[in-house]
């Protein structure tokens, strides 16, 4: 599925998490980073990261977009992760300059990569662990998928825009995302025979949860996922629990529909 057009800096803001932070959570992360850091999440993408211009900037993303009072990510792996996957590879070679810019950026075939932010507070919200086996519906330039791939066992991810597939798929086998899946395929369909998952996060909207996501996620799994129409979206957190869902609406977001069999569902 195509990548996330996400809110602007200002509306991404605005939303208020769920669950407000303690202050004291917020000061431990910050705290832990700097030591956190020297332990890298993604071997791989740090040995294929070498120019210290990138460095720096992805540093200045970590400390200005992600832990700064009005974002509050405090999750410590997950901003190692942030800190470590090098964003300027899923980028195209003109636009590297903007890869850790508080915005989402154009990676062909009319789609996006998704804000900093928003990759970081999703990912947080899955609350990742490093034995979980992962479905990722909307591959687009793969970066979601390295982020994870850092954090959990196994990331099966799928993409819909064949070109982008293929492209995500070198693009995380050249840096050495060796426990990244990419299938080229219809996400409303979700990856029946490698179900079910410990997580499911969905990188484009639907107007209503697909059954066979639901149906492949364990009992005691979470879904983060963006609902509703173009301009009237949220994001939703998940939870199953006796086969049911427990849902939260935790943020107002802005992501391409999704397409293939979604689109002939919608409500």
């Amino acid at each position: 599925m195509p990548a996330a057009s996400d809110p602007p800096p200002d509306a991404a803001a605005a939303g208020t998490p769920p669950t407000a932070r303690p202050p004291g959570r917020l000061r431990l992360a910050m705290g832990l980073l700097p030591a956190l850091l020297g332990a890298a999440v993604g071997e791989p993408s740090a040995a294929a990261d070498g120019a210290a211009p990138y460095a720096a900037a992805r540093q200045r993303m970590v400390d200005q977009q992600l832990i700064a009072d009005w974002r509050g990510i405090s999750n410590p792996e997950v901003l190692r992760a942030m800190a470590t996957v090098p964003r300027h590879e899923f980028v195209p070679p003109e636009i590297r300059q903007s890869a850790y810019e508080d915005r989402p950026l154009p990676i062909g075939h009319g789609q996006t990569i998704s804000q900093p932010y928003i990759v970081a507070f999703m990912t947080e919200q899955l609350a990742p662990q490093a034995s979980d086996r992962v479905l990722e519906i909307g591959t687009g330039s793969g970066y979601q998928a390295a982020i994870l791939a850092g954090l959990v066992r196994e990331v099966y991810s799928i993409e819909i825009v064949e070109a982008l597939a293929k492209r995500a798929a070198g693009d995380l086998a050249r840096l050495g995302y060796g426990n990244v899946r990419v299938r080229h395929g219809d996400g409303y369909q979700g990856w029946p025979e490698a179900a079910p998952f410990d997580s499911i996060i969905v990188t484009c909207a639907p107007d209503h949860v697909p059954q066979p996501l639901v149906d492949q996620l364990r009992e005691g799994g979470r879904m983060v996922i963006p609902v509703g129409d173009f301009g009237e979206q949220s994001l939703f957190l998940l939870r199953k629990k006796g086969g049911r869902l427990e849902r939260e609406r935790i943020l107002p977001v802005r992501f391409v529909p999704m397409t293939g069999t979604a689109e002939s569902r919608r409500r």
